[in-house]
Protein backbone atom coordinates (compact mmCIF):
# COMPACT_ATOMS: atom_id res chain seq x y z
CA UNK A 1 0.00 0.00 0.00
CA UNK A 2 1.43 3.35 -1.05
CA UNK A 3 1.86 5.91 1.75
CA UNK A 4 0.48 9.28 0.63
CA UNK A 5 2.31 12.39 1.81
CA UNK A 6 -0.21 15.19 1.37
CA UNK A 7 -3.11 15.35 3.80
CA UNK A 8 -5.90 17.82 3.18
CA UNK A 9 -6.90 19.73 6.30
CA UNK A 10 -10.53 20.45 7.13
CA UNK A 11 -9.45 23.34 9.35
CA UNK A 12 -7.12 25.40 7.13
CA UNK A 13 -7.60 26.39 3.50
CA UNK A 14 -5.67 24.36 0.95
CA UNK A 15 -5.06 27.51 -1.12
CA UNK A 16 -4.16 30.16 1.44
CA UNK A 17 -4.05 28.39 4.83
CA UNK A 18 -6.69 30.68 6.34
CA UNK A 19 -9.32 29.16 8.68
CA UNK A 20 -12.18 27.19 7.12
CA UNK A 21 -15.78 26.82 8.10
CA UNK A 22 -18.07 23.97 7.13
CA UNK A 23 -21.03 24.31 4.79
CA UNK A 24 -24.27 22.42 5.01
CA UNK A 25 -23.53 20.32 1.90
CA UNK A 26 -20.35 18.85 3.39
CA UNK A 27 -17.97 21.25 1.66
CA UNK A 28 -15.83 23.88 3.34
CA UNK A 29 -15.40 27.59 2.63
CA UNK A 30 -12.33 29.70 3.28
CA UNK A 31 -12.81 32.71 5.51
CA UNK A 32 -10.21 34.69 3.51
CA UNK A 33 -10.04 33.70 -0.19
CA UNK A 34 -13.65 32.38 -0.21
CA UNK A 35 -12.71 29.13 -1.96
CA UNK A 36 -15.27 26.34 -1.65
CA UNK A 37 -14.39 22.68 -2.03
CA UNK A 38 -14.94 19.19 -0.70
CA UNK A 39 -11.92 18.06 1.35
CA UNK A 40 -12.70 14.44 0.48
CA UNK A 41 -12.79 15.04 -3.28
CA UNK A 42 -9.71 17.24 -3.15
CA UNK A 43 -7.86 14.59 -1.13
CA UNK A 44 -8.74 11.98 -3.74
CA UNK A 45 -7.45 14.18 -6.56
CA UNK A 46 -4.25 14.98 -4.67
CA UNK A 47 -3.71 11.25 -4.13
CA UNK A 48 -4.26 10.65 -7.85
CA UNK A 49 -1.70 13.36 -8.64
CA UNK A 50 0.89 11.56 -6.54
CA UNK A 51 0.19 8.24 -8.23
CA UNK A 52 0.20 9.80 -11.70
CA UNK A 53 3.59 11.36 -11.00
CA UNK A 54 4.86 8.00 -9.76
CA UNK A 55 3.96 6.38 -13.11
CA UNK A 56 0.86 4.50 -11.99
CA UNK A 57 -1.63 3.80 -14.77
CA UNK A 58 -5.22 4.90 -14.18
CA UNK A 59 -6.22 1.26 -13.67
CA UNK A 60 -3.50 0.63 -11.11
CA UNK A 61 -4.31 3.93 -9.36
CA UNK A 62 -8.01 3.07 -9.17
CA UNK A 63 -7.16 -0.22 -7.47
CA UNK A 64 -4.71 1.44 -5.09
CA UNK A 65 -7.28 4.03 -4.00
CA UNK A 66 -10.29 1.73 -4.33
CA UNK A 67 -12.09 4.20 -6.58
CA UNK A 68 -13.94 3.75 -9.84
CA UNK A 69 -11.63 3.34 -12.85
CA UNK A 70 -13.55 6.01 -14.81
CA UNK A 71 -12.91 8.48 -11.99
CA UNK A 72 -9.17 7.83 -12.12
CA UNK A 73 -9.11 7.88 -15.92
CA UNK A 74 -10.90 11.25 -16.11
CA UNK A 75 -8.48 12.72 -13.56
CA UNK A 76 -5.43 11.43 -15.46
CA UNK A 77 -6.83 12.80 -18.74
CA UNK A 78 -7.27 16.20 -17.08
CA UNK A 79 -3.69 16.11 -15.78
CA UNK A 80 -2.32 15.37 -19.28
CA UNK A 81 -4.29 18.20 -20.89
CA UNK A 82 -3.16 20.71 -18.28
CA UNK A 83 0.44 19.57 -18.61
CA UNK A 84 0.27 19.94 -22.40
CA UNK A 85 -0.49 23.66 -21.93
CA UNK A 86 2.24 23.98 -19.31
CA UNK A 87 4.82 22.38 -21.63
CA UNK A 88 3.75 24.62 -24.50
CA UNK A 89 4.25 27.75 -22.39
CA UNK A 90 7.56 26.48 -21.07
CA UNK A 91 8.90 25.86 -24.57
CA UNK A 92 7.75 29.26 -25.83
CA UNK A 93 9.59 30.95 -22.96
CA UNK A 94 12.80 29.00 -23.60
CA UNK A 95 12.86 28.35 -27.33
CA UNK A 96 15.92 30.60 -27.68
CA UNK A 97 17.82 27.69 -26.13
CA UNK A 98 16.95 25.36 -29.03
CA UNK A 99 19.90 23.14 -29.87
CA UNK A 100 18.65 20.59 -32.42
CA UNK A 101 15.66 18.56 -33.53
CA UNK A 102 14.96 15.26 -35.24
CA UNK A 103 12.04 13.23 -36.54
CA UNK A 104 10.74 10.14 -34.79
CA UNK A 105 8.41 7.55 -36.28
CA UNK A 106 6.85 5.35 -33.64
CA UNK A 107 5.11 2.04 -34.27
CA UNK A 108 4.04 -0.33 -31.53
CA UNK A 109 6.58 -3.13 -31.13
CA UNK A 110 4.00 -5.85 -31.90
CA UNK A 111 3.28 -4.21 -35.27
CA UNK A 112 6.84 -3.60 -36.42
CA UNK A 113 7.90 -5.63 -39.42
CA UNK A 114 4.33 -6.18 -40.65
CA UNK A 115 3.40 -4.01 -43.62
CA UNK A 116 -0.30 -4.29 -42.79
CA UNK A 117 0.31 -1.82 -39.96
CA UNK A 118 2.66 0.56 -41.72
CA UNK A 119 0.12 3.39 -41.67
CA UNK A 120 -0.51 3.03 -37.94
CA UNK A 121 2.73 4.80 -37.05
CA UNK A 122 2.95 8.12 -35.20
CA UNK A 123 5.27 10.74 -36.62
CA UNK A 124 6.56 13.53 -34.39
CA UNK A 125 9.41 16.00 -34.16
CA UNK A 126 11.49 16.14 -30.99
CA UNK A 127 13.30 19.37 -30.13
CA UNK A 128 16.15 19.66 -27.64
CA UNK A 129 16.15 23.04 -25.92
CA UNK A 130 18.84 23.22 -23.31
CA UNK A 131 18.59 19.60 -22.14
CA UNK A 132 14.80 19.42 -22.18
CA UNK A 133 12.59 18.15 -24.98
CA UNK A 134 9.52 19.46 -26.75
CA UNK A 135 7.47 17.40 -29.21
CA UNK A 136 5.23 18.30 -32.12
CA UNK A 137 2.92 15.60 -33.43
CA UNK A 138 2.82 15.52 -37.23
CA UNK A 139 -0.31 14.76 -39.32
CA UNK A 140 -1.50 11.16 -39.27
CA UNK A 141 0.02 8.83 -41.86
CA UNK A 142 -3.35 7.17 -42.36
CA UNK A 143 -4.51 9.92 -44.71
CA UNK A 144 -2.02 8.62 -47.31
CA UNK A 145 -3.13 5.01 -47.05
CA UNK A 146 -5.87 4.92 -49.67
CA UNK A 147 -3.94 6.70 -52.42
CA UNK A 148 -0.84 4.55 -51.98
CA UNK A 149 -2.85 1.34 -51.96
CA UNK A 150 -4.80 2.45 -55.01
CA UNK A 151 -1.51 3.12 -56.83
CA UNK A 152 -0.14 -0.29 -55.70
CA UNK A 153 2.78 1.40 -53.98
CA UNK A 154 2.32 -0.36 -50.65
CA UNK A 155 5.44 -2.56 -50.91
CA UNK A 156 7.68 0.28 -52.07
CA UNK A 157 6.39 2.61 -49.38
CA UNK A 158 6.77 -0.06 -46.73
CA UNK A 159 10.43 -0.65 -47.61
CA UNK A 160 11.24 3.05 -47.49
CA UNK A 161 9.17 3.85 -44.45
CA UNK A 162 10.49 0.91 -42.43
CA UNK A 163 13.98 2.43 -42.56
CA UNK A 164 12.72 5.15 -40.24
CA UNK A 165 10.70 3.09 -37.78
CA UNK A 166 11.66 3.36 -34.15
CA UNK A 167 13.61 0.13 -33.94
CA UNK A 168 15.84 1.01 -36.88
CA UNK A 169 16.16 4.71 -36.19
CA UNK A 170 17.30 4.29 -32.59
CA UNK A 171 19.74 1.53 -33.52
CA UNK A 172 21.24 3.71 -36.23
CA UNK A 173 22.10 6.60 -33.93
CA UNK A 174 22.42 4.80 -30.59
CA UNK A 175 26.11 5.72 -30.39
CA UNK A 176 25.14 9.37 -30.00
CA UNK A 177 23.95 9.81 -26.44
CA UNK A 178 22.18 13.09 -27.01
CA UNK A 179 19.04 14.31 -25.27
CA UNK A 180 16.75 13.48 -28.21
CA UNK A 181 17.84 9.84 -28.42
CA UNK A 182 17.52 9.48 -24.64
CA UNK A 183 13.96 10.77 -24.84
CA UNK A 184 13.05 8.36 -27.66
CA UNK A 185 14.26 5.43 -25.59
CA UNK A 186 12.41 6.76 -22.57
CA UNK A 187 9.25 7.15 -24.62
CA UNK A 188 9.46 3.65 -26.10
CA UNK A 189 9.76 2.16 -22.62
CA UNK A 190 7.11 4.51 -21.17
CA UNK A 191 4.52 3.68 -23.82
CA UNK A 192 4.70 -0.10 -23.43
CA UNK A 193 2.57 -0.08 -20.30
CA UNK A 194 -0.40 1.47 -22.12
CA UNK A 195 -2.73 -0.68 -24.17
CA UNK A 196 -5.45 0.36 -26.59
CA UNK A 197 -4.83 4.11 -26.66
CA UNK A 198 -7.06 5.86 -29.16
CA UNK A 199 -5.21 7.67 -31.92
CA UNK A 200 -6.81 11.00 -30.98
CA UNK A 201 -5.41 10.68 -27.44
CA UNK A 202 -1.83 9.82 -28.42
CA UNK A 203 -0.75 13.47 -28.27
CA UNK A 204 -1.56 13.71 -24.56
CA UNK A 205 0.35 10.55 -23.70
CA UNK A 206 3.28 11.92 -25.68
CA UNK A 207 3.09 15.06 -23.55
CA UNK A 208 2.95 12.99 -20.37
CA UNK A 209 6.19 11.29 -21.43
CA UNK A 210 7.70 14.67 -22.28
CA UNK A 211 6.85 16.04 -18.85
CA UNK A 212 8.19 13.02 -16.99
CA UNK A 213 11.40 12.97 -19.03
CA UNK A 214 12.01 16.67 -18.44
CA UNK A 215 11.26 16.30 -14.73
CA UNK A 216 12.54 12.91 -13.54
CA UNK A 217 12.29 13.77 -9.82
CA UNK A 218 8.95 12.63 -8.37
CA UNK A 219 8.58 15.48 -5.88
CA UNK A 220 9.23 18.08 -8.56
CA UNK A 221 6.57 16.52 -10.81
CA UNK A 222 4.03 16.61 -7.97
CA UNK A 223 4.87 20.22 -7.12
CA UNK A 224 4.52 21.37 -10.74
CA UNK A 225 1.27 19.52 -11.37
CA UNK A 226 -0.29 20.95 -8.21
CA UNK A 227 0.72 24.46 -9.26
CA UNK A 228 -0.70 23.90 -12.75
CA UNK A 229 -4.00 22.67 -11.37
CA UNK A 230 -4.58 24.86 -8.36
CA UNK A 231 -2.44 27.98 -8.26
Amino acid sequence: MYSFRTKISDKNCFYCQAPLYKLGDGRVKCSYCKSRYSPQKLQREIDLIELFCRDFTALKASKELKVNYITAKKAFDKFRKKLALFLEDEYEQNRQNLLEYDEYLYLDSVKRGDKRYIFDGFDFLTFDYGGRVYNILMPSLQKYKKSLLDDELEDIYYREFSKFLTIYRVAKISSHENTIVKFWRFFDSFFRKYKGIKRENFFYYLKEAEFKFNYPKIEERIKILKEVLYF
